[in-house]
């Protein structure tokens, strides 16, 4: 008893120990991309999980492809019958709106809740590209703050000029809506603005959620293991900061957050949503910000507002106006 006792001791003290040694660990904790979900998918057939969509790739930066999804609005798949590459890429100037995807950490743009939202979005009349970050997915690179920032402005400006004037909108989900938040303040410092932002389970930023972990609590009883949290995040660069970014932010603003979220905590939602009001109100700014709670009853937790059969009604509404 006493060596299984002195065995958990040694385990659980190593683990602060190991992190501040190697605090790559930590990265690849929150990324997690090389969890490659799902896995017998080939990313390079979209048909075979999503209908009317064609992949292809961008090249963000030298040595950087990143792979790339487009889901036709419903209304033009007729059209799409025996189209290539193309003719894809010439519909994003339509008119209709286009929502650039921001996924969460873990897996790629084929997992099925993914997948889910896509075809409410294609359903209700958008063009949805969903963006695998670099190492995600069939994408190259190796993934950091900066680099997943960047693939997003890039395909943001590649969209942009594609579009002919359409509406561009970001959305992000979990990890994602910490990169949707760093490209529209991005943006806007290029002196531009981003149409629209749509944050789904969005996180004050990227340490709060990792402290709010059971484990991670258990930690925290050991003296100087939060300041530690800190520290390492600063050291790798990494801090998704929702919290600052919505200081500035100018684009009308849609909040989506459900009460049983047991990933990213509903408080967090609603501390941005309150930042964003008041910081809309100091700059009198008159661009919309709304928040959507879903009730703990309905079972969406944190990756299945999706379900929500008023999804897009919510979109559309708040697009629209």
């Amino acid at each position: 008893m006493k060596k299984v006792l002195l065995f958990l001791l040694t385990a659980y003290l190593s683990g602060p120990v190991l992190l501040s040694l190697f605090p790559w660990i930590l990265s690849n904790a929150i990324f997690s991309h090389q969890l490659r979900l799902p896995y017998f998918v080939d990313l390079s057939r979209p048909q075979d999980v999503l209908n009317h969509t064609c992949n292809f790739y961008l090249s963000t930066e030298k040595g950087v492809s990143v792979g790339v999804w487009h889901t036709l609005p419903v209304s033009q798949w007729d059209a799409a019958v025996g189209k290539h590459l193309d003719w894809y890429h010439e519909t994003l100037g339509d008119g209709r709106p286009i929502v650039i995807y921001l996924h969460g950490n873990v897996g790629s743009r084929a997992i099925s809740h993914r997948v889910k939202l896509v075809k409410v979005l294609s359903a209700a009349g958008y063009h949805v590209l969903s963006l695998d970050y670099r190492g995600f997915g069939d994408s190259t690179g190796d993934p950091s703050e900066a680099g997943l920032t960047a693939d997003a402005l890039y395909l943001y400006h590649w969209a942009k000029a594609q579009s002919k004037g359409s509406p561009v909108c970001l959305w992000g989900h979990s990890l994602g809506s910490g990169v949707a938040t760093n490209t529209a303040v991005k943006i806007q410092e290029q002196g531009s603005a981003v149409d629209a932002v749509i944050l789904e389970a969005p996180y004050t930023r990227i340490g709060d959620v990792i402290a709010d972990n059971l484990l991670v609590k258990m930690y925290t009883l050991l003296p100087g293991v939060e300041s530690l949290l800190w520290n390492l995040l600063e050291k790798i660069n990494i801090s998704f900061a929702n919290d600052e970014n919505l200081k500035t932010l100018s684009s009308p603003l849609l909040i989506l957050h459900a009460e049983d979220d047991n990933i990213v905590p509903y408080r967090m939602g609603q501390k941005l949503h309150q930042i964003a009001l008041q910081a809309r109100k100091e700059s009198n700014s008159e661009a919309r910000v709304q928040m959507i709670t879903y009730r703990g009853n309905l079972g969406l937790s944190h990756s299945h507002i999706c379900l929500d059969p008023d999804l897009s009604d919510v979109v559309q509404t708040f697009l629209q106006t």
